[in-house]
């Protein structure tokens, strides 16, 4: 009989909608084991605010989930979380949450980690440099090169740059790392998601792709020469496209923005309740929300739950 993937869920900022939409999804069936790291204490508490059923497991076998059940690696907050109220106090416990899953992803232990949304602000004024989840779970797996990529249904963008100041993309982009970002994406677009030979555009970074050097040179003088480079390697790779037009070009399976902004409104427009970040690169499957804490609506019934429900399908379908 086929083993069931082992699912880790760190529901993230507990002042947040994290533990909420945790709730709701361990009411749904699932072929897949799930097992969330967190304070059970929060979840029976914050199951009880929004009046749904959730009876706390803490065997971590490889069963497949029941309905109104959460298996629960018990991981203990410092202070009580009161929904939309941050706490410094418990800055510490959402990164402990992350490491242990991401450890035991590491270990065998399980097959997957699906992370919550965190609140960047709080754990950066508590004295713990956060830029992001990308870059910490690359920190603890020790790998160099990363790639944050967003799917939306048949729609699938990865981030040349990522958290940085839009005065700092410019700077950021090189000929060397736009050719170690298209061989990651290409490597990684057929290990994990069957690809034989991926069609990856590449999107300009000045409008209309720089007007043949009118609007700005970076399209000539970099991106170009680079995407030539890793055409004579046999890759399906085209551009530099104008952003402006690049995602209604059909024959792409998976596009390359220069920058967060470039590519987040439209994978937010596209799907915001169902759209999903990937980290590619690291030696283990982490697929997440595409949503902040929604501290303003955390402990309310009316959060929705699609975007962690499609982070944990990929997970399984990733497994």
């Amino acid at each position: 009989m086929e083993t069931i993937p082992r699912i880790l869920i760190t529901p993230g900022e507990p002042a947040g909608i994290g533990p909420d939409i945790t709730i709701k999804i361990a009411q749904a069936k699932w072929a897949a084991s799930l097992i969330a790291v967190c304070d059970p204490d929060l979840l029976r508490e914050r199951a009880k605010l929004l009046n749904l059923p959730l009876k706390i497991l803490d065997s971590t076998d490889s069963e497949e989930h029941i309905p109104g059940t959460l298996t629960v690696l018990p991981t203990f907050l410092k202070t009580k979380a009161i929904p939309g109220k941050l706490n410094s106090e418990n800055a510490r416990y959402v990164i402990e949450c992350l490491t242990i899953a991401a450890e035991r992803c590491l270990q065998k232990k399980a097959d997957a980690l699906v992370t919550g949304p965190v609140q960047k602000s709080i754990l950066n004024e508590s004295g713990i440099p956060f830029s992001g989840h990308t870059e910490f779970l690359a920190n603890v797996c020790k790998t160099p090169h990363v790639l944050m990529l967003f799917v939306v249904d048949k729609l699938r963008v990865a981030l040349l740059t990522t958290h940085v100041p839009l005065k700092d993309v410019p700077g950021l982009i090189t000929q060397e790392k736009i050719i170690n970002t298209v061989r990651l994406l290409n490597s990684e677009m057929k290990k994990k998601f069957g690809f034989n030979e991926p069609n990856i555009l590449v999107a300009g970074l000045n409008p209309h792709a720089g007007e043949s050097g009118h609007l700005g040179r970076e399209e000539i003088e970099i991106i170009g020469p680079a995407i030539q480079l890793l055409q004579k390697e046999k890759m399906a790779v085209q551009g530099p496209v104008s952003a402006d037009t690049i995602f209604f070009r059909k024959e792409s399976d998976v596009i390359l923005a220069m920058y967060h902004d470039q590519a987040l409104p439209v994978v937010k427009y596209a799907g915001f309740d169902h759209a999903v970040n990937v980290t590619l690169g690291l030696p283990i499957i982490r697929t997440s929300v595409d949503h902040g804490t929604a501290l303003d609506i955390a402990g309310h019934p009316n959060t929705n739950a699609g975007s962690l429900a499609a982070a944990i399908k990929l997970a399984i379908d990733l497994v």
